[in-house]
């Protein structure tokens, strides 16, 4: 099996703060991986280190083989970010948003041609947001914000696409619109790393799952992740300490 994205002994430290501590993993090409962890526990970190966000302090990363520069160039991966990590006042559409992500295939002009809007409709109507596509972005709820911004990944066309907790304040509708999307996706041969709180959806959304705390714990099955031994270590918990505590 291909692999997508190789991290190799990576860290990143934050002044005295260690974010991540000699990360190593490998995420398979074609598959849903889950990203499993505490907040405050890398995973933010981890996203941003592989996409290019974040220098880390010693190690590497390897999208398709070459490296995050090289990966963004080519329009290899694509980002979706926690909310927080966006300006929702500012005076873009719905539209707008997703047609940013055909900006790595318009040069420097940035000139819209047929191709994109097509791209860009196609995206919308897969999120179910074509109605909404000329209100301004921040007028949009939560789960419609991001809808939004998985449709921008869609529009991209990007190989590898990273979802930085997905389900975080969204509906039950939108949760579930995006789980179809992402397994769509993949079967399609893209490959979707996404973290998320949500380890009741793991099952349906993950063919595997990574449990992160600043290191890897472990990196297996989905069966294996949600065993309550591995979930009170990857939340920091004792291995006698009430599993559905930490899975909260």
């Amino acid at each position: 099996m291909r692999t997508a994205i190789e991290v190799r002994g990576t860290t990143v430290r934050y002044g005295d703060v260690l974010a991540l501590d000699d990360v190593s993993l490998t995420v398979a090409a074609g598959r849903v991986t889950g990203l499993i962890g505490m907040n405050g526990s890398g995973k933010s970190t981890l996203f941003k280190t592989i996409v290019g966000m974040i220098r880390p302090s010693t190690g590497s990363v390897l999208l398709d083989g070459v490296d995050a520069a090289t990966a963004r160039r080519r329009g290899l991966i694509g980002y979706v970010p926690q909310s927080e990590d966006v300006d929702w006042a500012f005076p873009v559409s719905v539209r707008d948003v997703v047609m940013m992500g055909r900006y790595g295939r318009q040069g420097f002009t940035r000139r819209t041609r047929p191709a994109d809007r097509v791209a860009v409709d196609e995206a919308l109507e897969r999120v179910e947001l074509t109605a909404l596509a000329d209100r301004q972005i921040g007028q949009l709820s939560g789960g419609q914000r991001k809808r939004a911004f998985v449709a921008r990944g869609i529009a991209q066309e990007a190989g590898i696409l990273l979802l930085d907790e997905p389900f975080a304040g969204v509906d039950k509708r939108s949760e579930a619109t995006i789980v179809r999307l992402l397994r769509e996706l993949a079967s399609a041969g893209q490959t979707v790393f996404v973290s998320t709180h949500d380890l009741h959806a793991l099952p349906s959304l993950a063919d595997e799952a990574v449990l992160l705390l600043h290191r890897v714990i472990m990196h297996g099955s989905v069966e294996e992740a949600l065993l309550p031994a591995n979930l009170a270590r990857a939340f920091g918990l004792d291995d006698t300490s009430n599993p559905e505590e930490g899975a909260a």
